[in-house]
């Protein structure tokens, strides 16, 4: 598949959800010894479903701005290493404490608690090595910028940084603004790293139109995507979401929904998707399947 002949967004998704999980089956082999048990716990968290919509991303906008698709293949995998460990250590009894993923056993209920923290340790290294791998691409200036922006995306000023603020949050009424913030960096900064990584893998220049088009893209992308998911934990089943439903609430966090209500959550979701839709103005028909995909962030069930 290319982006030169986009296919309907859900086959699109289909089929890039396959190659990115046969990636990481290829990526992360069963090894014989003690340490087996830690591999199966990170196959178990990083291939028990998902709809890969990061590594989609990457996919994506690596075509579309001329990207070798193997080096993007590895770069999406990459990047569901990490989201992977995010949600195993976001399920543990200490963070948000979630009995099930995916309509699966947490990681941590399958295993144990130990376990669960090692297999997501394990991931966040696997997805830089991956990445830094001379397999990925034969320019080091590549590969180390592709890291850098993984690590800026997933560290303190980006993911982990969220779910700081996220925690301190808990039970106290915040303003929209920091709301806005959280989220930014909890969810919508990977999201981000993940349209401009197709960018970095071709070499675009930082300052390329098309690079901060697809950036700006990511950034509107990436807060559609909680919004929408704040509306969803308040209107879905645990079955549609495949995970406990009202956890914030429970939890009293403040969130789009606490702030705007639903309908006010879901036009703000559905402004977010428009702006992102816009910034593709630069780009001809073969950024049709990100258009689209805009739409579906905002208008899926799960």
């Amino acid at each position: 598949m290319t982006a030169s002949h986009p296919l309907p967004l859900r086959e699109a998704l289909a089929h890039s959800c396959r190659e990115i999980e046969q990636k990481i089956d290829q990526l992360l082999p069963m090894v014989p010894g003690d340490e087996s048990l830690l591999i199966e716990a990170m196959r178990y968290a990083a291939l028990n479903g998902g709809k890969r919509l990061r590594g989609f991303l990457i996919l994506e906008t690596a075509a579309l701005f001329g990207a070798p698709h193997e080096a993007a293949l590895r770069a999406a995998a990459s990047v569901e290493f990490l989201h992977a460990y995010s949600l195993v250590h976001d399920d543990l009894p200490s963070m948000d404490d979630d009995d099930l993923r995916r309509g699966q056993p947490s990681t941590h209920k399958k295993f144990n608690e130990a376990f669960a923290i090692l297999a997501g340790d394990a991931l966040q290294t696997r997805a830089f090595e991956v990445i830094l791998e001379p397999s990925l691409s034969d320019d080091p200036a590549i590969r180390a910028h592709l890291a850098l922006a993984l690590a800026q995306a997933s560290g303190s000023a980006g993911m982990v940084g969220g779910q700081v603020i996220d925690i301190r949050g808990e039970g106290r009424a915040l303003p929209l603004e920091h709301v806005k913030r959280l989220h930014a960096l909890k969810t919508g900064a990977l999201i981000r790293y993940s349209a401009e990584a197709g960018a970095i893998l071709a070499g675009a220049d930082e300052q390329d139109p098309r690079r901060q088009a697809i950036r700006q893209y990511g950034s509107y992308l990436g807060t559609a995507f909680q919004v929408a998911d704040d509306v969803l934990d308040s209107t879905a089943s645990t079955e549609e979401l495949g995970k406990t439903a009202g956890k914030d609430e429970n939890a009293a966090k403040s969130n789009y929904v606490s702030l705007l209500g639903i309908e006010g959550a879901r036009a703000e979701a559905r402004r977010l998707s428009t702006e992102a839709r816009n910034t593709l103005a630069l780009f001809d028909h073969r950024a049709d399947t990100l258009r689209s995909l805009a739409d579906y962030f905002v208008e899926r069930r799960s």
